[in-house]
């Protein structure tokens, strides 16, 4: 079981930035393919479902974002900490949201929009 947690979010006005950040600790997936597993960023707000922000690969090879936030949003890993960073620019009112931080395969993430590991989520509003 992988544990993480989630810091960074808050309030911004539109246009502003915020660096979300997420600690992973706990089991890994040493041993398996890196590029095969990925960390990820997905966003709930208000009355929506939870939507795929960003993710990238344990070796970095695969990064993808979605459409909503591309040119905008930056996913980046530092193997080094364990940590997985979602830089977030240009922020729009229908930004806000909880993000959650997750992990698991690059097919269950990128694919099926799903994981086994997830963060308890931090808020990020935006002004207009």
């Amino acid at each position: 079981q992988v544990q993480l947690v989630e810091s960074g979010g808050g309030l911004v006005q539109a246009g502003g930035s915020l660096n979300l950040s997420c600690a992973a600790s706990g089991r890994t997936f040493s041993g398996r393919s890196s590029d095969a597993y990925a960390m990820a960023w997905f966003r709930q707000a208000p009355g929506k479902e939870r939507e795929f922000v960003a993710a990238v690969s344990l070796g970095g090879g695969r990064i993808y974002h979605a459409e909503s936030v591309k040119g905008r949003f930056t996913i980046s890993r530092d193997n080094a900490k364990d940590a997985v960073y979602l830089q977030m620019n240009t922020l729009k009112p229908e930004d806000t949201a909880v993000y959650y931080c997750a992990a698991d395969s690059w097919h269950s993430i990128v694919v099926l929009k799903r994981a086994k590991s997830w963060g308890q989520g931090t808020q990020v509003t935006v002004s207009s």
